[in-house]
């Protein structure tokens, strides 16, 4: 509501539990609130991420690969609950992993550590609804995805499900840092939020990398922007170590600055 009354679009934050290392995935986590981040989503490594593209993919590999795990993500979550009371934090994962885990003890225990919400890519609305009540009955939110090609029938089922924010993908495909965006991904946006109403915010994901992106996006009535691939890249480009955190941190400041409607 803050954010509304100062004509802002939410910030929303990617990072990878372990990715690269535990400690540092923690530092990074506190450099992007530093920055301005509104949100943190805290992605959980899994071996099949559909909805991933290649950056995002071979980071969730190395940390796999590094014997990160769901439990360390949850970790992960209660290390920023005790820095940030306030500060929402949504989960990103797949289906199986909260499935395999047993679905309500792993959504307890993802509340316990501060969780806020989970965003499940692979989760469709008609096989939902257990999750959909044993997250409402726990208190976490519940974010689903809608694609630009969505129809607005579909949509209004999607809404009807989603207590979080409404995930609009703004591109076809997966994930990654992109140049530009088509028309239809603005005209998706626009069209999304005259059905979402007042019902449930709207966040824009899938390529957003520069302020450019994230004025184009506010400007256009976007509620929230993630940002989550270019993050990766630069923790995996950089250069040197010693300064990525202040890089982080200036990345994110310009995102913010961004993030104004008007």
């Amino acid at each position: 509501m803050q954010l509304k009354e100062r004509g802002e679009c939410a910030l929303i934050c990617y990072v990878l539990a372990g990715y690269p290392t535990p400690t540092m995935c923690s530092k990074i986590a506190r450099a992007l609130v530093s920055g301005g981040a509104d949100i943190i989503e805290i992605g959980i490594p899994f071996s099949d991420p559909i909805a991933d593209g290649p950056t995002l993919q071979n980071a969730s590999s190395f940390a796999i690969r590094r014997g990160i795990t769901a439990e360390n993500a949850l970790d992960l979550a209660r290390e920023i609950r005790d820095d940030y009371s306030d500060l929402p934090l949504v989960a990103m994962t797949y289906s199986n992993i909260i499935i395999r885990k047993g679905m309500n003890k792993f959504m307890r225990d993802a509340k316990t550590s501060g969780i806020d919400g989970f965003i499940l890519p692979d989760m469709p609305i008609e096989e939902s609804k257990i999750y959909h009540k044993d997250a409402s009955n726990i208190g976490l939110s519940t974010v689903f995805l809608v694609s630009p090609n969505t129809s607005g029938p579909r949509v209004k089922q999607i809404v009807a499900v989603t207590t979080g924010f409404l995930y609009l993908v703004s591109v076809y495909g997966v994930t990654g840092a992109r140049i530009s965006f088509e028309n239809y991904s603005i005209s998706a946006l626009k069209r999304v939020k005259r059905i979402a109403g007042s019902k449930v915010p709207v966040g824009v994901g899938f390529g957003i990398s520069e302020p450019a992106h994230v004025k184009l996006m506010s400007s256009s009535g976007a509620d929230a922007v993630v940002v989550a691939s270019s993050i990766i890249n630069m923790i995996t480009n950089s250069p040197n170590k010693s300064s990525l955190l202040t890089e982080i941190m200036d990345y994110t400041k310009s995102l913010k600055a961004a993030c104004r409607k008007y």
